[in-house]
């Protein structure tokens, strides 16, 4: 049977070019990310808290404090493609801790500007061609779509519009608008979809490497087919496979229902090379 660590890609699988600051992505676990290149930060689906199961059952949310000092120290910009909360919980108190600016829809503005990040700090990224510059990196919002996994629903649809009371148990994130995050950065473009679903016109081709969620896909009609088709990925590294109601310290677990090896000959059979890997938990490479 195939396992996520069969699968990993070595830290130089890539080559990055000497000539240059290498753009260096690490997985956080999740949907989370990364991002750095010459010195800047850029943060996408960030969630290291990892509430247990029992946690998100029993009372509202809170972020671990220590756990986000301990991860993610650093950040220019938080991105926010979705705000379930294994994609926005930890977003606020990153904010707060950092100065960082945060990218987000509606939803994500709500639950910011309650949780007490300054307004300057939040961009409303909903409903226009949004784009952003932080640093070297130029940020595109791509409207997107999340998978219907909960018997054929979306889990938790609707927007967070009423949150003045945060903490927020776990069905008040609701997931509000998504998008996918186009990020280009020293020639490279790196695609990030969060969720196992796209609108199928609205990315743009040729991406050198996709960050793709795998949780979800197998309810997705055509997934494979559709993404490569829309996306022609040259690399794809594949995330929110693992058990995030453990904690960080344990690594990643991967779930079976995720399927992976099926996905994986799916994707092949649509494009022979590409590469598709993974890496472990805090894992990265550069390119």
């Amino acid at each position: 049977m195939m396992r996520p660590e069969d699968l990993a890609f070595a830290p130089d699988s890539f080559a990055a070019p000497t000539t240059r600051a290498p753009i260096r992505v690490t997985w956080l676990g999740t949907a989370g990310f990364a991002i750095e290149h010459e010195g800047v930060v850029v943060l996408i689906d960030p969630y290291v808290t990892r509430a247990s199961m029992w946690q998100c059952v029993r009372a509202p949310l809170v972020s671990d404090l220590d756990a986000i000092a301990r991860y993610v120290p650093r950040a220019d910009a938080i991105v926010t493609g979705h705000t379930h909360f294994d994609h926005a919980l930890d977003v606020p108190a990153i904010a707060r801790a950092t100065g960082a600016k945060v990218y987000g829809s509606r939803s994500c503005v709500h639950l910011c500007r309650a949780s007490g990040v300054p307004q300057e700090q939040v961009i409303d990224v909903e409903g226009r061609d949004a784009r952003a510059e932080v640093g070297p990196f130029e940020l595109r919002f791509v409207p997107s779509a999340h998978s219907a996994f909960a018997l054929g629903r979306v889990p938790f649809p609707g927007d967070i519009a009423d949150c003045d009371e945060v903490p927020l148990a776990t069905h008040r994130y609701k997931c509000g608008a998504v998008f996918g995050v186009d990020v280009r950065v020293a020639g490279k473009r790196i695609y990030h979809l969060g969720s196992a679903n796209l609108v199928d016109a609205a990315p743009e081709r040729d991406v050198d490497l996709l960050l793709m969620c795998v949780a979800g896909w197998t309810t997705t009609e055509r997934f494979a087919p559709r993404v490569m088709r829309a996306l022609a990925p040259r690399a794809v590294l594949l995330s929110h496979w693992d058990d995030f109601f453990s904690p960080m310290r344990k690594g990643a677990r991967a779930l079976p229902a995720m399927k992976m090896p099926r996905l994986v000959d799916q994707l092949v059979a649509q494009d022979r090379d590409v590469r598709i890997g993974t890496v472990p938990l805090l894992g990265s490479i550069a390119i």
